[in-house]
């Protein structure tokens, strides 16, 4: 069952719905359920809500999955750069593209915290707990969930990272994960896709030479000091698409909540 809700950004004054999906026996049961909120959450369940037209599958996955929880997709702003402001967490370098934008990402987090995560916990019968609480996105997406489990991991023990788009940035990362105290319960999926890699020369065979490979290891080898488990995950002929995203879905659910 999927339940869409308004919800208002505040810095912006503007709309940025929910997609809240609650498991097919929610309203027959009292149980307690998990919660992963997603960023980019219009492109989770439905083909007519996806920005290019195509999800990641997530009903599909979750109606055959073997373990219930509630899924909250946080849709981003569309107008101009806007998603790339909210999912900017760190100042760029005057040399990147992303120099353009202004970095709302640590507001968009703390926005996530105090105001759409009360709610839900009000409203749902959740648990609320930082042991059942996830956060995941692709892209800047991916780099926020990266910043969560990092910036706030007394909220969020679990991260699937895909496509994480952190080579811009790396400085500013890697120092906030030295500096930050990370539970060694905590779960890190982090994914690239062979077809979108900076300076792989093959596609076809298993990445461990490209930049976007080692910017991923940095990350891993931090999360791995910190004693949490990590899951790196090389996609071949992985590009940076919905479609090829769709398929990491049960490798990413499945590190994360049930192996």
């Amino acid at each position: 069952m999927i339940i869409k809700r308004d919800f208002t950004y505040p810095l912006k004054g503007k709309n940025r719905p929910l997609h809240i999906w609650l498991p097919e026996d929610y309203t027959a049961s009292d149980t307690r359920y998990p919660v992963m909120y997603f960023f980019d959450g219009h492109n989770l369940f439905s083909d007519e809500d996806a920005t290019y037209g195509k999800s990641w599958g997530m009903k599909a996955f979750l109606e055959g999955w073997s373990k219930d929880l509630i899924v909250v997709g946080i849709e981003c702003g569309h107008e101009g750069p806007e998603r790339l402001s909210e999912y900017l967490p760190y100042p760029a370098n005057r040399d990147s593209h992303f120099a353009q934008f202004e970095p709302l990402g640590s507001e968009t987090m703390r926005w996530i915290i105090e105001d759409i995560k009360p709610v839900i916990d009000r409203d749902f019968r959740t648990i609320p707990f930082r042991e059942c609480t996830a956060i995941g996105g692709s892209s800047m997406g991916g780099l926020m969930a990266i910043y969560a489990a990092v910036h706030h991991n007394r909220w969020f023990s679990k991260a699937a990272c895909v496509s994480s788009a952190i080579g811009f940035c790396m400085r500013p990362l890697m120092a906030d994960m030295r500096s930050h105290e990370m539970s060694p319960d905590t779960r890190i999926y982090l994914s690239w896709g062979t077809r979108e890699a900076w300076g792989i020369k093959r596609t076809d065979r298993e990445d461990r030479s490209s930049k976007t490979y080692g910017w991923n290891k940095k990350v891993a080898d931090q999360a791995l000091g910190a004693g949490a488990a990590v899951k790196m995950h090389c996609q071949i002929e992985g590009g940076h698409c919905e479609a090829d995203w769709e398929k990491l879905v049960p490798a990413f659910m499945n590190f994360l909540w049930t192996e």
